[in-house]
């Protein structure tokens, strides 16, 4: 089992990259994120790897973090995920925004994925609600898209205003706002906005325009 895998970059094409190991060139798959990430080539790079072994085939799938590694492995978890499809999730909705799709229950943003139609995404928000929670999201801060590490458990879990933060985050989408924007929008307005709904929707939409 390769579970490392270090050397220098061959060819970066789309959904792959080849890294030449001591001279053995290997055939690795990784997101679009991933690829954008780990250099052009001649340069070196150092990628986590699973291994998918079948009778047919022997497939790697490389990545540039162990956050992006685990959550492949927790989507492909799911019935009817498999590490196509988990790519290519994580390639429209990398590592710091799928927890928080899958908290704010966003199946518009799994949907863009390739390979991913409205039943799967379902399917996946539903199976994982209560998985993600053992897991910490990466948000994104709305000031200079610095990540700011949030537990899982607390963006999933039911505030005491749960009902007033839905009808704030309803409202921002029928403004025409992403369901994850208006989650996190949201929630980082709640705590200043005394239980009214009308201050936590503008202060909601202060932090999107930010």
């Amino acid at each position: 089992m390769i579970g490392k895998l270090t050397g220098l970059i061959d060819t970066i094409t789309e959904g792959y990259l080849l890294l030449d190991v001591n001279g053995v060139g290997y055939v690795i798959n990784a997101s679009g994120r991933t690829l954008s990430r780990i250099g052009s080539k001649g340069d070196p790079a150092s990628l986590l790897i699973d291994t998918n072994v079948r009778e047919d085939a022997i497939t790697l799938y490389g990545f540039a973090d162990a956050s992006e590694q685990q959550w492949f492995r927790l989507l492909t978890s799911v019935q009817g995920v498999g590490a196509k499809a988990g790519m290519a999730i994580l390639s429209v909705c990398p590592p710091e925004r799928v927890g928080l799709a899958i908290a704010a229950q966003d199946k518009a943003a799994l949907t863009q994925a390739d390979g991913v139609g409205p039943k799967l995404a379902t399917r996946i928000l539903s199976e994982l609600k209560d998985k993600a929670a053992n897991m910490d999201i990466s948000l994104a801060a709305s000031h200079g898209g610095a990540p700011v590490s949030t537990p899982a458990s607390q963006a999933t879990s039911a505030p005491e205003n749960a009902g007033l933060e839905q009808d704030a985050i309803s409202a921002l989408i029928n403004l025409g706002y992403a369901r994850s924007d208006a989650y996190t929008a949201v929630h980082k307005a709640s705590a200043e906005a005394n239980d009214n709904l009308q201050t936590l929707i503008r202060l909601a939409l202060k932090e999107l325009s930010a």
